[in-house]
């Protein structure tokens, strides 16, 4: 029986010249010169949410993006239906290069890095002084990682009321890290989202923090009403908060003009992908004290010139001892 009719000569047949009887592959791949600029806002199973002028449209990442993927806060390109309407679905066709990033790894022997956040100006680290206990080893970690994305960190101590947060904040205080402490009566009344929005306006900040420490409530107190996620408490046994956030979620503040990116709430924190060289970057009064040492030098041995430097005067000792406590992060683990 034919197949294409009495003409076999016919345009519209499909020429198959390899032996293998599929289409010949092409690297030329199309520009999308029209398409859209958008924000990505949550990713859920393939499914990406994202922000077009003024309209929240569902996407999915185009083929030729390859394994390459979008996470929250990334600015995209996007084609096909726009109208965020019910039941259509766009394409994600480019992906703009990123000015931040914070990752983190299952642990710090697990080679997988993953990239929770994009383009973030700060990370908003949220622990709380009593119920449960802060750990300051997992701040260590969320530090190291924010300076070696390129974001500024900003520590949010909640519960005040049950733990001075002195002894904390003495821990970080050379590290010149701005803070905001409040209690629990200010984190149910609002009062504590109208400290911290001081912090947030004009930039996009990322949240992080254990469960339990009121992270997702504070959160909720920063965005519009019809955008709450869903809180949890601290379980009486554990000592330990309860999941509520499972995805990664940019939502806008409610007043002024900023972002708020709220994440899943932290067990580990793996720093299995960061160089240590990057971490004195987070030091500028120091680097002038690393011309003398050897080369590769970790900045934590005993050859390193920063001990001779800041010996003489050059720097505050309590600065060395912080770059070192961060250094030494990826040595121990969170519970320690």
């Amino acid at each position: 029986m034919r197949r294409y009719g009495k003409n076999p000569d016919e345009d519209d047949i499909r020429q198959r010249p390899n032996p293998k009887g599929n289409r010949p592959r092409t690297n030329i791949r199309p520009k999308h010169e029209d398409a859209s600029e958008g924000m990505v806002l949550t990713v859920d199973r393939g499914r990406l949410t994202c922000l077009v002028e003024d309209r929240v449209v569902l996407a999915m990442k185009a083929r030729e993006l390859g394994r390459k993927a979008a996470v929250v806060g990334d600015q995209v390109f996007l084609v096909g239906d726009l109208s965020g309407k019910k039941d259509t679905l766009a394409r994600i066709v480019r992906i703009e290069k990123r000015r931040s990033v914070l990752r983190r790894t299952a642990d710090d022997d697990d080679p997988y890095e993953r990239v929770v956040v994009a383009n973030a100006d700060q990370l908003a680290v949220v622990t709380a002084l009593a119920d449960p206990e802060p750990r300051p080893r997992l701040i260590d970690r969320c530090l190291v990682a924010a300076y070696d994305g390129g974001l500024d960190p900003l520590l949010v101590l909640t519960k005040s009321d049950l733990a001075s947060p002195d002894e904390l904040l003495d821990t970080y205080r050379a590290l010149g890290i701005r803070y905001v402490v409040t209690r629990r009566d200010e984190l149910a009344s609002g009062h504590a989202a109208d400290l911290v929005r001081e912090y947030l306006d004009g930039r996009v900040t990322a949240f992080v923090g254990h469960s339990g420490v009121g992270k997702t409530t504070l959160v909720n107190a920063l965005v519009p009403d019809d955008r709450h996620r869903i809180t949890g408490a601290v379980n009486a046994v554990t000592g330990r908060g309860r999941h509520t956030t499972t995805s990664a979620l940019a939502l806008p503040l409610a007043k002024g003009d900023g972002w708020v990116i709220d994440t899943p709430g932290l067990r580990s924190f793996g720093l299995h992908h960061v160089d240590p060289s990057r971490v004195i970057l987070a030091f500028p009064d120091l680097m002038p004290g690393t011309e003398g040492c050897p080369r590769a030098c970790s900045h934590d041995e005993p050859d390193c010139a920063l001990d001779a430097w800041v010996a003489e005067g050059h720097a505050d000792p309590a600065r060395l001892y912080s770059l070192r406590r961060l250094l030494a992060t990826r040595e121990r683990r969170e519970g320690d």
